[in-house]
């Protein structure tokens, strides 16, 4: 029995100790585990160690995977934010879950302060609701927010009950829509016009026996019209060369001053000597681009001078250049121009007096022409102008734009040896 007694104590005792270590082990994992960085584990007896070294590795696994998760969400996030269209994730009941900058900036939304109200609290817009309502979200819906912004926003389903509203500002789009339509409608009427009076002389002269007078004279009718379209035709070409064309080459020169005698000439046969005409050059600049492009420009503006003013008026050319930049006005003492029409005098077919602009044989393009070919040359148009009293128009350059008179190539000297000869 003492034999017995002696080895039971022993083996409660080992299996005391046995089990404090365990208890021990224990709480070592616990501690460890408990630590909210990742650590090196505690040195472990025997089994212990190595599942302290099984746990550390996917422990360490587990972090490098959480972390892949968590750059690849930053990452999704960034490329969101970077996308030029607004998206918004909604949640069940169609709540705000989260939005892009560009979302926000569309649909007016705050992020963080929004977040979980119904999108439909934010977009009232009358088509948006019906949207919503059809419960058909294959193709956009075209809102307008504000005066003057166009969106077009789309539902995309995704998850269990999620969705994607995805918004785009189509304004420019729109617009350029809407001069598309204006763009052919106004070619349709200047082009009717001319065409419903050659047609109906061409019955005329067809269908009735005519003396050769008054064929004679249907022509002599016939002949403005046809040049009508003629110039209209031509403006057409010039501006859609001006819009398509490559860049105006920065080597090539301008001589100004036979260009700027050339517009006075041409201004001079205009007027057929019903106005006086001034030319004054200051500066000695000549200029960098295309001369055919600003010679279009110029002539526009002389024209449009001549054209607008009455018998007996002045139509003064000037050109002003030095270190800061360049400037071609065209003043006249002319009817001049309403405040009100002066912002759209260069879109296309803009006219201030549609019966007047026909009389003087003008076609809408010119100042639409005139913008373009000077913004091509990095130039602007300034248009100052007083009903009853006259207009400035003013294309300014700028310096970069600017080249050096070049010197007369036949030197002072020459030139006397030249006369002594």
């Amino acid at each position: 029995m003492g034999l017995l007694a002696l080895v039971l104590g022993v083996v409660a005792a080992l299996l005391a100790v046995a089990l404090w270590r365990e208890r021990r082990e224990l709480g070592r994992l616990r501690d460890w585990a408990a630590q909210p960085r990742l650590s090196d584990p505690p040195e472990g007896e025997g089994v212990w160690g190595e599942v302290f070294d099984h746990l550390h590795r996917h422990r360490r696994a587990n972090l490098r995977r959480r972390r892949r998760l968590a750059e690849l969400i930053v990452r999704q996030r960034r490329a969101a934010q970077a996308l030029p269209y607004g998206v918004a994730m909604l949640e069940a009941g169609l709540r705000l879950d989260w939005c892009n900058r560009a979302a926000a900036d569309h649909l007016g939304l705050d992020p963080e302060r929004d977040r979980g109200q119904p999108i439909a609290n934010f977009v009232r817009e009358p088509a948006f609701v019906k949207y919503l309502d059809a419960g058909d979200f294959s193709q956009p819906v075209r809102i307008v927010r504000g005066s003057e912004r166009t969106l077009a926003l789309q539902l995309v389903p995704f998850g269990q009950d999620e969705h994607l509203l995805l918004s785009q500002d189509v304004t420019g789009a729109e617009r350029l829509e809407a001069m598309r339509r204006d763009f052919v409608a106004n070619v349709s009427h200047e082009l009717r016009t001319p065409l419903t009076v050659l047609s109906g002389f061409l019955e005329t002269i067809r269908d009735l026996k005519l003396d050769a007078d008054r064929v004679r004279d249907y022509v002599a009718l016939m002949a403005p019209q046809a040049e009508r379209m003629k110039r209209l035709i031509e403006d057409l070409l010039t501006l859609s060369a001006l819009e398509h064309s490559p860049p105006p080459p920065a080597e090539e020169r301008i001589v100004v001053r036979p260009l700027l005698e050339r517009m006075r000439a041409e201004a001079e046969a205009l007027s057929g000597g019903r106005h006086r005409i001034t030319l004054s050059v200051e500066g000695a600049h000549d200029l960098a681009g295309a001369e055919s492009e600003i010679a279009s420009a110029f002539l526009n503006l002389v024209s449009n001078a001549v054209r607008y003013t009455p018998e007996g008026g002045e139509v003064r050319l000037v050109w002003r250049s030095g270190e800061e930049g360049a400037e071609f006005t065209v003043e006249d003492t002319g009817i001049g121009i309403a405040p009100e029409h002066i912002p759209r005098l260069t879109e296309r077919f803009y006219r201030v007096d549609r019966g007047r602009s026909r009389e003087t044989g003008g076609t809408g393009l010119g100042l639409a022409i005139v913008k373009h070919a000077l913004a091509r040359h990095d130039a602007t148009l300034a248009i100052e102008s007083t009903p009853g009293k006259g207009s400035r128009f003013s294309a300014r350059f700028p310096a970069a734009r600017l080249l050096p008179v070049e010197p007369d190539p036949v030197a002072p000297e020459g030139r006397a040896r030249a006369a002594g000869r």
